[in-house]
């Protein structure tokens, strides 16, 4: 992909900031992105991050987590935890998601993360997921994380979070390779799973069948 210019990343936050300029001229001024990163893996946490984003800072370069390579998303996790307004980000344990299930998982982690930001919210834009429960009016945006500078912020702070978490267990729980594939379901991870069996941060709801 090639490298953007200083006047199309300018373009491009313009483009992602629809939303929230919107809001902005309402004077609605805290405006939180919500996602989370994942809800598919077959081991580890659900994580959701939220965020309220400075209007006087651009952060540029600010995308879909899954469209940005890795050292990129490592640059602007610490771009955004030091300039956005107010963040806070959350997970919910593998052996919660067997009890009450991913999709309750994913939301709890996302309500979990409005009360602890430091910021009382105004409005939610949230990538695609319709959140109860927050006392909080919610624009659930399709790709939101693609569209929207704050969703893709709480992108950001959730996949590289996650990551971390799971880089973490490689060592806690070795022979998984987690650091390498970060509990999604490869080849090389259920083989790894019918050689040593599941390990505590397996969800056992989405093994139910090994082949």
């Amino acid at each position: 992909m090639p490298k953007l210019t200083l006047e199309q990343l300018n373009a491009k936050y313009d483009e992602l900031y629809t939303f929230e300029r919107e809001y902005l001229a309402k004077n609605i001024n805290n405006i939180v992105g919500i996602d989370e990163a994942g809800r598919g893996p077959l081991a580890g946490p659900v994580v959701a991050a939220a965020v309220i984003l400075d209007p006087n800072v651009r952060i540029l370069g600010l995308d879909d987590s899954k469209k940005l390579t890795e050292k990129k998303r490592e640059e602007l996790f610490i771009k955004i935890k030091e300039s956005a307004l107010a963040y806070s980000v959350c997970r919910v344990e593998a052996d919660e998601i067997d009890s009450i299930n991913i999709l309750n998982a994913t939301k709890k982690a996302m309500r979990t993360c409005v009360q602890q930001l430091s910021l009382k919210p105004d409005v939610l834009l949230i990538d695609a997921v319709k959140l109860e429960g927050t006392g909080v009016p919610v624009v659930p945006i399709i790709k939101g994380d693609a569209k929207s500078n704050s969703i893709a912020a709480a992108s950001i702070l959730a996949k590289v979070t996650r990551d971390h978490i799971m880089s973490d267990y490689d060592s806690v729980y070795p022979g998984y390779d987690f650091a390498k594939h970060k509990g999604y379901g490869t080849k090389a991870h259920y083989e790894a799973i019918r050689a040593l069996g599941m390990s505590p941060i397996h969800r056992r709801t989405f093994l139910k069948v090994i082949h």
